[in-house]
């Protein structure tokens, strides 16, 4: 374990090098060893709560196994921009790991309170909540922001332009919110 990397807190958000976020819920230790585990949960799919040995959490990447990987660490902490350090970095949704995201003029960039909107309702899974945030969103989303929203939806779009890729993001919130629905609890 890189001894200078600081360990996660309940609330930051990581990214695995197979690029997909996570939200730490906490550090838990093993009854019999005491080893310090990391409680995590996935922010994509089935939103399942995972556990893994501190130690491996923080370890680099498996370069023999995976070469093409440029990401150096398999968990590396995204941070948001005007937020608390135990918040995510989704800074203007530019997700950047291990340093503060930045703008073309390496000044931070403010996230838009639109995608701050959506976010907080994607997580509490309110379809109708997302999609007027989305609407809001519509005519000054940036590109990045789309590409943020995509990711943390586990999805893709087609769409050439933003705009027709915000259509393509409603049509999946619009799919979820049905599927979801009609899931017995």
């Amino acid at each position: 374990m890189d001894h200078m990397r600081t360990l996660p807190v309940p609330g930051e958000f990581y990214r695995h090098f197979k690029n997909r976020l996570y939200q730490i819920v906490a550090i838990a230790y093993h009854s019999e060893t005491s080893e310090a585990m990391v409680v995590y949960q996935a922010l994509y799919g089935e939103y399942k709560i995972w556990v893994r040995p501190l130690s491996m959490f923080m370890e680099e990447v498996d370069r023999v196994k995976y070469p093409e990987v440029q990401q150096k660490f398999r968990f590396e902490k995204v941070n948001l921009a005007g937020q608390s350090e135990a918040a995510m970095d989704l800074a203007g949704g530019m997700i950047q790991s291990g340093t503060e995201a930045k703008d073309s003029c390496d000044e931070p960039r403010p996230m838009s309170p639109y995608l701050l909107e959506f976010l907080d309702a994607m997580d509490e899974k309110h379809y109708n909540k997302m999609l007027e945030a989305l609407a809001k969103l519509s005519g000054h989303a940036t590109q990045k922001e789309i590409d943020d929203i995509c990711l943390v939806l586990d999805m893709q779009t087609v769409g050439v332009s933003v705009e027709e890729q915000i259509a393509d993001i409603r049509r999946h919130i619009h799919m979820l919110k049905k599927f979801d629905g009609e899931r017995l609890r």
